[in-house]
């Protein structure tokens, strides 16, 4: 694994941690900053890029209401709040990356992958299925873009 695909994944693991305490203590705009920055210096200690932690958290809350519909739209047995605070928010991370990240050199698939490794990382022994089935048919729904990548 390359550097940057190893420094992207802590960079995604961080952002979920990030985005769970956000959630967890009740998405207050002017929390996320200092949230960030306190779980960067207890995960992420000397590194040297955060730029893509900060691009991950900001994009899942300038878009949280778009993804929190795409998500009750693609699992309506599973209401929002049914939802564990882990597998929300790394559901989250997933569809910002796969739908509203402008950033070009994250393949869709891998947008995925990565999600499911975070489930299978944070979440319970279902986590990882249930993080698969949801962005699978976002992925789906928007006529698979890049899939060949």
């Amino acid at each position: 694994m390359g550097s940057t695909m190893a420094n992207r994944h802590l960079s995604r693991s961080i952002a979920m941690q990030a985005l769970f305490e956000w959630d967890f203590i009740g998405k207050r705009p002017e929390s996320l900053k200092p949230i960030v920055q306190h779980t960067l210096g207890e995960f992420g200690p000397g590194m040297e890029d955060a730029g893509f932690i900060y691009t991950l958290v900001e994009g899942v809350e300038k878009n949280l209401p778009q993804i929190d519909q795409l998500i009750t739209a693609t699992a309506p047995e599973w209401p929002l709040e049914t939802i564990t605070t882990v597998d929300r928010n790394i559901l989250r991370l997933g569809i910002f990356e796969l739908k509203f990240s402008s950033a070009p050199d994250v393949p869709p698939k891998v947008a995925i992958n990565e999600a499911i490794e975070l489930a299978k990382t944070f979440g319970g022994a279902s986590s990882s299925k249930f993080v698969n089935g949801i962005l699978g048919a976002i992925y789906k729904q928007m006529g698979e873009p890049r899939k060949d990548e």
